[in-house]
């Protein structure tokens, strides 16, 4: 059935948009609907003006028409025309992340991000990035390793945001509206005005965005059952100063307030396990419903402040790139997940504040030196510091509450130089290559356990500060046998701090517990192969690349977490179901990434993407539910008793299974199928009709829990509407999700609550799931004065 349903939508994939689109500068006039030529994306992923054709790596490009035509409002959905990218926020609003290349980052785990995001060339919170999106200029996402060319070192990859500029010369603006039939109400734009013409022009944008969260209702209606509800307000000022050919200032500051209120989403266990008992009532994926009384809430605040400055002189320019994001979080989450007691209910509270800034110094050249060379060098900087305070209650006890505080008492730090060169021989051939020097250091951290209900406090358990030096490289050879054909081949390598998670509160913690909680170094090592060419005059683009990558020491956390004996105040043990077990593991990954494009005429195009990543632990050693004791993680859900679980585990509280198994529970394979259709209606209206599909492949989660994988799905948006032939204005109707094909995307254990002084468990028989995006119908207008 999915089969046919794939072929059936990829005969109807001329609804699909290119994305194929003329990426110019943030600044630059926008390109209509089709191009003329497949290689006129510009790109900066080596710091500098290039073909996206001639760049020897792999980076997919979503324009601000992109944007607009597949009416992309949460930055979550760019994945949807990205194969292979994954976006995820937490459901408690702190931490965010992206994956790509079969390696999964869980900012869980305490590591720093596989994929390192940049806003207007400087580092920036994910999460700041993740939650909103407008007035953008043009978004690229780099894959593989990065860290010769641009801030922090990654092993996967970077997405850099770059925002709509203020132009020296016009004024002119933007407004967008969004509004559908499931309570989502969407206003931003932008507008520009030169201050003194061709010297000093500022540009101010915004957001206002309410809509239904992730539409999930409880059917516990009692206490605070309240619709979910997310909205968004966010301000942007952009300041840009030439008062000379040779010199330049830029500036920015943005706030994004961020309120939502949510349940969690779950499903009866006897849906995906036969033998489990049944519910009442039964609730499916499609339900869209939790079982808690009282909702999740929290509050985001992000200030981000930009500033950069530019010198030129003699071929060569000086560039200075500084950033600073401070952030606030408060959540507040049901203690009580199983829903155990009803009309009763306990909490745990999250504050967080954070502050990161940078600086990075580079010089480079603008007129290649002697016509061969080159080259960019520099200097980076990062510092990441604040304190968490958690407080946490606990159902049924003979004390109320339990205060946990996690105080940082230093800045995780980075300090390092780089530098890359390019030799260009000839017109064809292009070697290049990078090193960068890393110091890297992780605080000290001090975790303080108090019950002051009756009077006990432990002794701060200390995690000591780390740091790491370290070299890695970049370096890759290309060719041209034609103007149309390319091939390059690289390798580049990246180096990561070993995590120290926090999370295990044990009061008795074993010498196995605390070895996964201060991991060592990770390094990888990555190999890449590609093509580029367009055909028949330029009208067929066909990428192909493949590459395998090997880690060392890669953390792995296993999302479900596994089953351990907790020690909690005062010494009372149970039995725990956790994820702050971090495994240091060797990790190998293979993949094929493919692109083509084809421009039939000049009022229709049709594309497709592809990607394919298999990232697999090679015998590594990882905590795991054994009870059995066979070496071997057990493909049980449900807890075990606190007699067998202690009888397995000794002294050292949990387990421990040698593996070879998937690093990571995305699909393999996943592929974008999308066309464009544009067609004049009279000497001022043009119509058209576009749309995407979006191919997931089956996926696996946890191999040792038989009940979390997945089936093969698709997801069908199209859009129709008429606009203005020079770009003025536009109005589209569209659908997302026009299938409304729901599938449950991650499965969970059964959910339990912990309650009571002797820490008793209750399993409930539902489990906490997520799912595709639901249906919506909706429309989108445009309109622009005095150009984009």
């Amino acid at each position: 059935m999915a089969s046919f349903k794939f072929i059936t939508l990829a005969g109807v994939s001329i609804l699909s948009l290119s994305t194929v689109a003329h990426a110019q500068g943030p600044a630059a006039t926008p390109a209509p609907a089709a191009t003329e030529n497949n290689d006129e994306i510009i790109v900066q992923a080596r710091r500098r003006d290039e073909r996206l054709q001639d760049v020897p790596l792999v980076v997919n490009t979503v324009t601000s028409e992109q944007i607009q035509k597949l009416n992309l409002r949460d930055f979550k959905d760019v994945a949807s025309v990205v194969p292979g990218l994954e976006l995820r926020t937490e459901s408690n609003g702190v931490g965010s992340s992206a994956q790509v290349r079969g390696i999964q980052f869980d900012p869980n785990a305490g590591a720093s991000a596989s994929v390192a995001f940049y806003q207007n060339d400087a580092l920036v919170d994910a999460s700041a990035v993740l939650q909103t999106m407008y007035d953008i200029g043009n978004i690229e996402v780099q894959r593989g390793p990065q860290g010769t060319l641009r801030g922090q070192a990654t092993p996967s990859g970077s997405i850099v945001v770059t925002t709509r500029k203020p132009d020296l010369y016009r004024i002119n603006g933007t407004v967008t509206t969004t509004a559908n039939d499931i309570g989502t109400q969407n206003v931003n734009g932008g507008f520009n005005l030169p201050i003194i013409k061709g010297i000093a022009a500022i540009r101010v944008a915004g957001l206002f965005d309410a809509n239904e969260g992730n539409r999930v209702t409880t059917i516990a209606r009692s206490g605070d059952w309240r619709d979910p509800y997310s909205q968004t307000k966010s301000g942007r000022v952009s300041l840009r100063v030439e008062p000379t050919d040779w010199l330049k200032f830029e500036g920015m500051f943005q706030r994004m307030d961020r309120h939502v209120r949510s349940f969690d989403q779950v499903a009866s266990f006897s849906l995906f396990n036969p033998g489990a008992a049944s519910t009442t009532p039964v609730i499916y994926p499609e339900s869209r419903q939790a079982i808690t009384e009282t909702p999740r809430i929290f509050t985001q605040r992000f200030d981000i402040y930009n500033w950069r400055a530019e010198v030129r002189q003699f071929g060569q320019v000086l560039i200075y790139q500084g950033a600073q994001t401070i952030s606030d979080f408060y959540s507040r989450t049901n203690n009580d997940p199983a829903n155990y007691i009803s009309g009763s209910e306990a909490y745990q509270y999250l504050t967080t504040h954070t502050k990161q800034t940078t600086h990075e110094v580079r010089l480079q050249n603008e007129t290649r030196v002697a016509d061969l060379l080159d080259y960019v060098v520099g200097f980076y900087s990062s510092d990441l510091g604040g304190p968490n305070h958690v407080t946490s209650e606990v159902l049924g006890s003979a004390f109320s509450t339990q205060a946990i505080s996690v105080l940082r008492s230093g800045n995780q730090s980075e300090r390092s130089v780089f530098g890359n060169l390019t030799l260009h021989l000839g017109d064809a051939t292009e070697i290049s290559g990078g090193v960068r020097h890393l110091s890297l250091s992780a605080p000290l951290t001090a975790t303080t356990i108090s019950l002051p209900a009756i009077g006990f406090t432990l002794a701060p358990y200390i995690q000591q500060a780390k740091s790491d030096k370290g070299w890695i490289y970049s370096a890759s050879i290309k060719h041209n046998f034609t103007p149309d054909l390319m091939i390059y081949a690289s390798t580049g390598t990246s180096r990561r701090i070993g995590p120290n998670p926090i999370g295990d509160f044990s009061v008795q913690q074993s010498a196995l517990e605390r070895s996964f909680q201060n991991l060592p170094t990770e390094t990888s090592t990555s190999y890449e192969i590609g093509l580029r060419s367009n055909l028949f005059d330029r009208k067929l683009l066909l990428n192909l690349t493949a590459y395998h990558q090997k880690f060392q020491n890669y953390a792995y956390r296993n999302p479900l977490g596994v089953y351990y004996v907790n020690y909690g105040a005062p010494n009372v043990p149970s039995v725990a179901l956790g994820s702050s077990f971090i495994a240091p593991v060797p990790v190998e990954v293979n993949g094929i990434e493919g692109e083509a494009n084809f421009i039939a005429s000049r009022h229709w195009n049709i594309g497709a993407n592809a990607s394919y990543s298999l990232g697999k632990i090679k015998n590594g050693t990882i905590p795991c539910t054994d009870i059995n004791g066979d070496g071997i993680p057990d493909a049980a859900s449900a807890a075990p008793s606190l007699g067998a679980l202690q009888a397995a585990t000794g002294s050292n509280n949990l387990s421990t299974c040698r593996v070879t198994q998937r690093a990571s529970p995305s699909p393999l394979f996943s592929a974008t199928i999308r066309s464009e259709y544009n067609h004049p209606i009279s000497d001022n209206v043009d119509g058209f009709l576009r749309g995407i599909y979006s191919f997931y492949g089956a996926s696996q989660g946890d191999p040792s829990y038989l009940y979390d994988d997945y089936k093969a799905y698709g997801i069908l948006n199209l859009f129709a509407g008429i606009h203005d032939p020079k770009g003025n204005w536009e109005i589209t109707l569209y659908s997302k999700n026009l299938l409304k094909m729901t599938r449950a995307t991650s499965i969970g254990y059964p959910l339990q609550t912990t309650y009571g002084a002797a820490r008793s468990v209750f399993t409930s028989g539902y489990v906490p799931i997520s799912t595709t995006i639901p249906r919506e119908f909706g429309i989108t207008t445009r309109f622009s004065f005095g150009g984009r």
